[in-house]
């Protein structure tokens, strides 16, 4: 799959509108999602919405994930969100592993464009995310 093409273009225009600097780590992010969906057979097809007016990552077939949210922070200039449902246990198992990392709440991973986030970490959440349903079993 090439990810560097949007296959939806409202996906496409929120992604645009974002700060060069949150859009260039947000796009990261969204090649992450792709390349770790192709890499794990369990993840399957991984369908670009728009949820929220946000873009969002859902594995459609199977549905073998929750969906994850990628945003921008409307609060802080700097700042962005990896999200998921809030009933899901990601975020409070990611507080155990990750302690010093900062979080909103039961839904979000927050990070700062003026830090450099762990890329395992951000791997380790897509990858936690697009399989939780067939982890939980």
């Amino acid at each position: 799959m090439v990810t560097d093409m949007f296959s939806n273009l409202e996906v496409e225009q929120v992604y645009m509108a974002f700060p060069d600097s949150i859009r260039d780590k947000l796009l990261q992010t969204r090649a992450f999602i792709f390349e770790i969906a192709e890499e794990a057979e369990e993840i399957g097809h991984i369908e670009e919405t728009l949820k929220w007016g946000v873009p969002s990552y859902l594995t459609s077939s199977p549905k073998s994930g929750t969906t994850l949210r990628l945003s921008k922070l409307k609060s802080e200039e700097t700042k962005y969100a990896m999200s998921v449902h809030c009933q899901s246990s990601l975020i409070s198992e990611f507080k155990e592993i990750y302690p010093d990392q900062m979080y909103d709440g039961n839904r979000s991973i927050i990070f700062d464009v003026r830090d450099n986030p762990s890329e395992t970490l951000i791997k380790h959440f897509v990858y936690a995310a697009l399989t939780y349903h067939c982890r939980k079993k």
